[in-house]
């Protein structure tokens, strides 16, 4: 296995069970408690001991809601004993100024707490729980005063898209390090609200250029998850600006020039409560179990990850355009508005150029 392909990013949904019921959340079979199938915390020792042997990435202990486990802060210390850089994905509402300390305690480098609007009355409607928003903010504050490093995480979607402005000036108002941007992908409960709340390919575009747009002001770290066409706005808008101004690209393209968009089975993959490994964790094709092989062994040998590696399988307009070694589609979007990942990308208003025997052919 080539440095090329290792794992940059692994997520560990540590168990099911959630506090809330977000009508987006890429699970269906949500508890409110924890679930027989959620890995041990001797299993969850183990899984940290299977990453460190091939690995060194940064681990996201997720959910449902990461929490509610008893253990988490038990399983955290053990990932930065052995040398892993760990953050904490949560939806805030159980932070209070004690578990705040012992997220501190515990070794944890980074907090990311969902906030899906820029109101409480958005953000209650999309996560089904009147007073989740209030909770959220509260304990981003517990954090803070902690010195934690805090990250945002917003899924856009129709219900919030014209909030965004308003969501970064939330972001940078509460002190945090970082905003991230998810664009809805139609899995688990997503499916059901799929037709009301995803947003055109057009919108898409104008969402990442306005994104694109705002980390150039670099007032805060900005990414763009499940829209690797971001890295094709960012190339093609920093070749205009060269092009306008006779100027260098801007510094933030050399991040992107470093790296690529999607990144499911290349540089990412996720690991379920029940050990089951995924590409990422919106493409729900099992390649395997840690329950019953090492996580090396699957990310190595899965077939899945070895067609996710080669941009030659891709089809469609991906297939052709010039920029699949940097973008390559969403293949969890594809997968689920056509049924096959290496379909291309449904929400992407580009149209690559055509090769030039079937120009010629159009000519004549």
């Amino acid at each position: 296995m080539t440095l090329e392909f290792l794992p940059r990013l692994i997520f560990w949904e540590t168990t099911a069970g959630c506090n809330l019921r977000c009508i987006h959340c890429r699970r269906i079979d949500v508890a409110d408690r924890l679930v027989p199938e959620d890995l041990t915390t001797a299993e969850s020792k183990q899984l940290i001991d299977q990453i460190v042997a091939f690995c060194n990435p940064i681990l996201v202990l997720s959910g449902g809601e990461p929490l509610i486990r008893p253990d988490i802060f038990q399983i955290a210390e053990h990932a930065v004993d052995r040398g892993l850089r760990v953050a904490l994905a949560t939806n805030g509402t159980l932070i209070d100024a004690p578990t705040a300390q012992r997220i501190v305690e515990a070794g944890i480098r980074r907090v990311a707490v969902s906030l899906d609007g820029a109101t409480a009355e958005t953000h209650d409607a999309f996560r089904a729980l009147p007073g989740s928003f209030a909770r959220a903010l509260a304990g981003i504050e517990h954090l803070r005063r902690q010195g934690m490093s805090v990250q945002i995480n917003t899924t856009v979607a129709r219900h919030n898209i014209e909030e965004l402005p308003q969501v970064l000036d939330l972001a940078l108002s509460l002190g945090a390090d970082a905003l991230h941007i998810f664009l809805l992908v139609p899995v688990g409960c997503g499916v059901e609200i799929a037709d009301e709340q995803m947003i055109s390919a057009h919108q898409y575009e104008e969402v990442l250029n306005w994104f694109y747009d705002r980390e150039q002001e670099g007032l805060l770290e900005l990414k763009a998850t499940c829209a690797p066409h971001y890295f094709r706005i960012v190339r093609q808008r920093t070749a205009a600006q060269k092009r306008q101004r006779a100027a260098a690209p801007v510094a933030s393209s050399d991040l992107h020039a470093m790296t690529k968009g999607c990144l499911a089975g290349t540089g990412v993959c996720f690991v379920s409560h029940k050990g089951e490994v995924f590409p990422c964790g919106y493409l729900p094709l099992s390649a395997g179990n840690v329950r019953k092989q090492s996580l090396q062994e699957i990310w190595e040998g899965a077939p899945i990850f070895k067609e996710l590696r080669d941009p030659e399988l891709l089809r469609g307009k991906c297939s052709r355009c010039q920029f699949r070694l940097i973008c390559g589609g969403c293949r969890a979007r594809a997968y689920a508005m056509t049924g096959n990942y290496l379909d291309e990308e449904p929400s992407c208003v580009y149209e690559p150029p055509l090769p030039q025997a079937a120009r010629l052919k159009e000519r004549r």
